[in-house]
């Protein structure tokens, strides 16, 4: 693929990924992350590879757009058939609770960092039901 289909492709999924002004990833500074990937990855390799590379020598903030394009890539369908089974499971999951896992797993380096004893304590706090004897 040349410089100018990547940039076309990068420009593309920004678009796609924004939502009122908001977007997920950049794409001028994609193009810019992959042109500098593809110089010294020259070995052909499959898109989890390069994610488990990417984490593996912690090159993670070098290339935040890739990862994240990585990620989304790695959770989409390989299939129609995938597809359907996912939408037909969709319909006993609720949506938020979806929604809310996809965010997890884009965000889990941010999600890693949480402490979590502190928010058991908090929704501890919330939720706290009381039994009088």
């Amino acid at each position: 693929m040349d410089i100018s289909e990547l940039e076309a492709c990068c420009n593309d999924l920004h678009l796609s990924l924004t939502d009122e002004g908001d977007s997920d990833i950049n794409g001028i500074d994609l193009l810019e992350e992959l042109v500098d990937l593809r110089s010294f990855i020259t070995i052909k390799k499959t898109p989890l590879e390069i994610l488990e590379y990417l984490e593996e020598f912690d090159l993670i903030r070098l290339y935040p757009n890739t990862i994240v394009a990585l990620r989304i890539l790695l959770t989409l369908p390989v299939t129609v058939a995938s597809g359907e089974r996912s939408f037909s499971k969709l319909k006993l999951i609720s949506q938020s609770k979806v929604s809310n896992l996809a965010i997890l797993s884009i965000e889990s380096e941010l999600a890693d960092k949480l402490d979590y004893s502190a928010l058991i304590d908090e929704f501890a706090k919330l939720k706290v039901r009381r039994v009088q004897l």
